[in-house]
């Protein structure tokens, strides 16, 4: 597994299961068994997604020492002040019988977003977690915590895939040299990603399939990827991405799919802010 360096230090897989939408116990276990036994080692979960028990009891069971893996969990929008923020994080440890993980996430940039990332700051500092970031941050909202937060995130997820490319964000990124991580990296699935021509030309050129194709491009990008499956199948293919290399002029090729399609267009309104909060 290739990996990375954050701009505190701290090392990661560049590639890993994400397990949004697996709200089934027992589904998620048997998931995160196999991306374990098949060779993950980056998990992301997030409190809201309601499994962290199920990532923690796959975690104590695979027998992989903690120092080998890396866990990512997020504090919810419910918990985003400063005591609450500190309270969810040791909650989450408890639910994952885990000592610290090692990069914690704003979830989204709401409620109080600055008490939060002290209290994510101080964790750190005493061992609960290894690095910190954001998620979901539109481009003036990361800026903001940059100049005024006290210190600049390790990384940023973000939805990134061909249809929605993120250039001012990835720009934002790339001068305050924080890290961008996909999440969506094959669009869920939506705006006809698996059977567009120009994606599906160059995966039959490399004999490989267009998720691999989609994958690949984010990782040449300088992007993590978390693509989420309960396939075991499509768990071994997405990780099959590193034995190949796409040409510039086929990077270029699929930076012209940009559409900026969003498979959350309600992100920013009123009504969806509402709901957040009360998770």
């Amino acid at each position: 597994m290739e990996t990375i360096t954050l701009n505190n230090g701290v090392t990661m897989p560049t590639l890993g299961l994400g397990v949004f939408q697996m709200r089934d116990p027992d589904q998620c276990e048997r998931t995160v068994d196999t991306a374990l036994e098949l060779g993950y080692r980056l998990i992301d979960t997030a409190q809201s997604y309601g499994n962290e028990a199920a990532v923690g009891n796959a975690i104590s069971r695979s027998g992989i020492p903690r120092d080998e893996l890396f866990v990512t969990t997020k504090i919810k929008v419910a918990n985003l002040t400063y005591d609450r923020a500190r309270t969810s994080l040791l909650e989450s440890l408890r639910a994952m019988r885990l000592n610290y993980v090692d990069l914690l996430l704003i979830h989204h940039p709401y409620n109080d977003v600055f008490g939060a990332w002290r209290a994510m700051r101080e964790l750190r500092d005493e061992g609960f977690v290894r690095a910190v970031g954001v998620s979901n941050f539109p481009p003036d909202r990361l800026e903001d915590l940059v100049l005024h937060g006290g210190e600049t995130p390790q990384l940023m997820q973000i939805e990134m895939h061909p249809f929605n490319q993120q250039h001012p964000s990835m720009e934002l990124m790339r001068r305050h040299n924080i890290r961008p991580e996909a999440w969506g990296p094959l669009a869920q699935g939506k705006f006809g990603i698996f059977d567009n021509p120009t994606l599906m030309g160059i995966a039959a050129k490399h004999e490989k399939t267009v998720a691999q194709v989609v994958l690949r491009w984010l990782l040449q990008r300088g992007v993590t990827v978390i693509p989420k499956t309960v396939h075991e199948e499509r768990l071994k293919e997405n990780l099959d991405v590193f034995d190949f290399t796409l040409r510039d002029d086929e990077m270029l090729a699929i930076n012209t799919l940009d559409q900026n399609l969003t498979v959350t267009p309600q992100m920013r309104e009123p009504f969806w802010i509402d709901n957040l909060s009360s998770f």
